[in-house]
């Protein structure tokens, strides 16, 4: 399977937004759909979109959302409830503006609690399953503390730096993130009510050192999601699978969205599995 890219520039929900597709188009297979996480990009999925293409012979899409890569900038201050609102008014756009038609969504940090919130509510009949890689449900300590220390490598480390190389506004991408997750009122953001109504199958990798986010939001995916559920735990593994643990990610996701695609997605069930990398 091609792993060839092709970059779109598209008007969506009033911005410009850049996007990438690799493999075969949305009439000749299904689509797996991109979400990048909350200091993330388009490129800064690297080389993941094209080896989950190859991997498992779908299309995928990704896209840099308002205010970060090379989209559009936003204005300063984000709101508290962004995350619902990119899924109530900004997916949807770009998924018809491709003519997707059945999907996956792979959603990351803030792009899992995208993802999560857009197939708890959008009623999208071309969504087929969920793979939320270190998804956040609700605010932990931890990643506030995360997001505080950030702050500080922003400010008086190496982070401005490597993010601008990303992203055409670093300032907005980082602050937009940055101070909605410290804003004190932050803390009472809580997307269980809206997980609650995900009825297809979800895949959900949780790495047991990610100093954003622990294994309670694993926990809550257990106890509010209707849906078939297969959790993947990961030790030694940080905030992102998809590079850290990138071969058990990969044959993880394969696996899950051939089950899906086949129909025998909805047997996943049964306590989350833990898995373990040699080694560890």
């Amino acid at each position: 399977m091609s792993r060839e890219r092709t970059d779109h520039i598209l008007e969506s929900a009033g911005h410009r937004l850049k996007a990438a597709w690799w493999g075969p188009p949305p009439a000749s297979a299904p689509t797996l759909v991109l979400l990048h996480e909350g200091l993330g990009s388009l490129g800064l999925w690297r080389d993941f979109p094209a080896r989950v293409a190859a991997a498992t012979g779908c299309g995928v899409l990704a896209w840099s959302r308002a205010g970060y890569g090379r989209s559009a900038p936003i204005t300063l201050p984000r709101p508290l409830d962004y995350m619902q609102r990119e899924a109530a008014h900004a997916v949807r756009p770009v998924l018809d503006a491709f003519a997707v038609r059945r999907c996956l969504l792979i959603g990351h940090s803030d792009g899992a609690s995208i993802a999560a919130l857009y197939a708890g509510t959008a009623h999208d009949a071309r969504l087929a399953g969920l793979v939320l890689l270190a998804p956040h449900f609700v605010v932990e300590e931890v990643s506030i503390a995360g997001i505080a220390a950030a702050r500080e490598r922003y400010l008086h480390g190496d982070l401005r730096a490597r993010l601008a190389r990303h992203h055409d506004d670093v300032e907005g991408a980082f602050w937009g993130w940055n101070r909605a997750w410290l804003d004190p009122a932050f803390r009472a953001w809580d997307i269980t009510a809206e997980a609650a109504r995900i009825t297809v199958p979800t895949l959900l990798l949780q790495g047991l050192a990610d100093p954003y986010g622990t294994v309670a939001q694993a926990e809550i995916a257990r106890r509010c999601l209707p849906g078939p559920l297969e959790v993947m735990l990961l030790p030694g593994i940080g905030h992102t699978p998809q590079t850290e643990a990138a071969a058990d990610t990969l044959a993880a996701i394969t696996g899950f969205v051939g089950r899906v695609l086949s129909g025998t997605g909805a047997d996943i069930t049964g306590p989350p599995a833990s898995a373990t990398r040699p080694g560890d």
